[in-house]
């Protein structure tokens, strides 16, 4: 495995670690103020990426074989939602700002089903990387390095307040710092794990390139619908929130361009 591939597949693992960190040297939760705007900071990303790293190559892909444009993409990007969904119901998790928990019953405590929802939702993180360099690797595909690398860091710089909002609320449940942190950045190890399953499945993979492009979209878009944005808005100073979108989707747009 080369540098560069490392190198990506690490930039998201490290985002969160650096997040979960944050335990070691802030006392209690995110200012709420604060808190809202890197989850929309997050979701402007998210949603930047599934379009401008993800769809649209896809759909650039399909019109290059000579297939109908928006076919693969649309069954992709629903295939997508749809796995997350079945995720969401077979396994028990409880978001940040909820005391009900969703999916089969159990008796997990609340921490371990808060770190259970971080780490569910960041499955389509590394799917997303692992099929981009997984794209770009192959000289067929019009996909480069440097656009699988500009994903790469998008992603991780998100995961930087996801590991945060992990790790903290871990802390002030009762959880020591240590374990906080360990918990916060065992999270974000499904990224790596799941860049490197992608990578090695490529030679099946890359058949069905332009469906699995669109898969990890609508993966990514249903976390920011279903978690991000209504935790986002949820209470006072949603407008924080906004912005907090519109930075991280401009921000995201100008790496993909510019990079990609």
């Amino acid at each position: 495995m080369n540098l560069q591939l490392i190198l990506g597949f690490s930039i998201p693992f490290i985002g969160t670690s650096l997040g979960a960190a944050m335990v070691f040297f802030l006392r209690g939760e995110l200012n709420n103020q604060l808190r809202k705007a890197l989850l929309g900071f997050a979701s402007g990303v998210m949603i930047a990426a599934s379009f401008w790293s993800l769809l649209n190559p896809a759909i650039e892909m399909t019109i290059a074989s000579g297939g109908i444009p928006w076919l693969a993409p649309a069954i992709g990007f629903i295939a997508g939602i749809g796995f997350l969904l079945l995720l969401d119901t077979v396994i028990p998790h409880l978001h940040s700002e909820t005391s009900e928990p969703e999916g089969p019953k159990t008796s997990l405590k609340k921490n371990s089903m808060l770190f259970l929802a971080v780490t569910l939702h960041n499955i389509p993180e590394g799917l997303a990387v692992g099929i981009t360099f997984a794209g770009a690797l192959n000289q067929d595909v019009a996909m480069t390095m440097t656009g699988a690398l500009a994903l790469a860091i998008g992603i991780g710089i998100q995961n930087f307040p996801e590991g945060a909002i992990i790790s903290l609320p871990m802390r002030s449940e009762g959880s020591s710092r240590r374990k906080a942190f360990l918990m916060g950045v065992g999270s974000g190890v499904v990224e790596p794990i799941g860049a490197i399953i992608t990578l090695f499945l490529a030679g099946f993979i890359l058949p069905l390139m332009p469906f699995m492009l669109a898969f990890a979209a609508g993966a990514m878009i249903y976390v920011v619908v279903e978690e991000l944005i209504p935790e986002a808005m949820e209470g006072k100073h949603s407008n924080i929130a906004t912005i907090g979108v519109a930075i991280g989707f401009v921000l995201m747009m100008i790496l993909d361009v510019a990079l990609g």
